[in-house]
């Protein structure tokens, strides 16, 4: 039965869901690349679509901005649902020369200060992480592709305008890896490891803190077609 939050019956959600932060992008994978895409929610605004890719059932979802938010939609996909994989696929602002506007990130870990794990269920640690299996389907996937991929931890950031003006990213990169930043992964690896199921996270590089490169909202939600045919890829690992 829908949730609050969700007006899709039970069965509506294929066993994986793509998940970009913004639900126009939802909306144009599932119009761009899904066979015979079905509108399951839009409660808030938050689109989401079930068809087929390449005949394998895949859905895909708008996840909002931050944690609560994908708290809220990726606990209730995992519990309410029925479904067993999620893959974020989002946007980053890059903290490293290695990573550059446009390159493809596959998600390793993802450190956060936020209190959002500690809250949920008592975690105490810095650090979640993805599903080894989900990112050794994506590694295949991209590799099929011909697309490379740059591997290493993330940032899960609470704020995004922050008024410490110090090179904090610099601390972050230097101590704990931090090869780009974003705001929803450290509780999608959360939700998924409390529930017993699976997640991973692919990234587009939108901006650097390095260079200062940037790219435009419509460039995010329409041309980051790499990250997504490496995500629908990998439902037919």
């Amino acid at each position: 039965m829908p949730t609050p939050h969700n007006a899709a019956q039970k069965g509506d959600f294929a066993k994986t869901v793509l998940m970009p932060g913004d639900p126009l992008r939802a909306k144009f994978i599932a119009e761009t690349f899904l066979e015979s895409p079905k509108l399951v929610t839009s409660v808030r605004g938050m689109l989401g679509y079930t068809g087929t890719y390449r005949g394998t059932p895949v859905s895909v979802m708008g996840s909002g901005m931050g944690m609560p938010s994908i708290g809220i939609y990726s606990y209730e996909l995992f519990t309410q649902y029925d479904v067993e994989n999620i893959i974020r696929i989002g946007s980053a602002g890059s903290y490293s020369e290695r990573a550059k506007v446009y390159d493809v990130v596959l998600a390793t870990a993802a450190f956060s200060e936020s209190s959002f794990a500690k809250t949920q269920s008592g975690f105490e640690g810095n650090m979640t992480h993805p599903s080894e299996e989900l990112n050794e389907k994506l590694r295949a996937s991209a590799a099929k592709l011909g697309m490379p991929l740059i591997e290493g931890v993330i940032h899960s950031s609470d704020v995004f305008y922050r008024e410490d003006k110090t090179p904090y990213w610099k601390r972050l990169r230097d101590e704990y890896g931090c090869l780009a930043v974003e705001m929803e992964s450290f509780a999608l690896f959360h939700n998924a490891a409390v529930t017993g199921r699976r997640a991973a996270c692919l990234l587009t590089i939108s901006d650097s803190f390095v260079s200062h490169e940037e790219t435009t909202a419509e460039q995010r939600q329409t041309t980051f077609t790499n990250m997504m045919e490496i995500a629908l890829g990998s439902v037919l690992e």
